[in-house]
């Protein structure tokens, strides 16, 4: 009777021990937003655009046709 009770004495201890402690619990982090932006290519067709207007303007003025 005694293997017995000493057994089970040794059987709680260990049951006891095994379930210690918390849970681990693993947060995922959330996903940076990246956002893009595009005013470049607004920019520079503006840019684009002004540059071919000054170069006709600048043709049609040094075009002379005086005779």
């Amino acid at each position: 009777m005694k293997k017995f009770a000493t057994l089970t004495a040794v059987l709680a201890l260990s049951a006891t021990s095994a379930f210690a402690g918390t849970p681990v619990v693993v947060e995922e982090e959330p996903m940076p937003v990246v956002v893009e932006e595009n005013s470049s290519s607004l920019s520079g067709q503006g840019v684009l655009i002004g540059l071919g207007i000054l170069a006709v303007l600048a043709i049609a003025a040094a075009n002379d046709d005086d005779d």
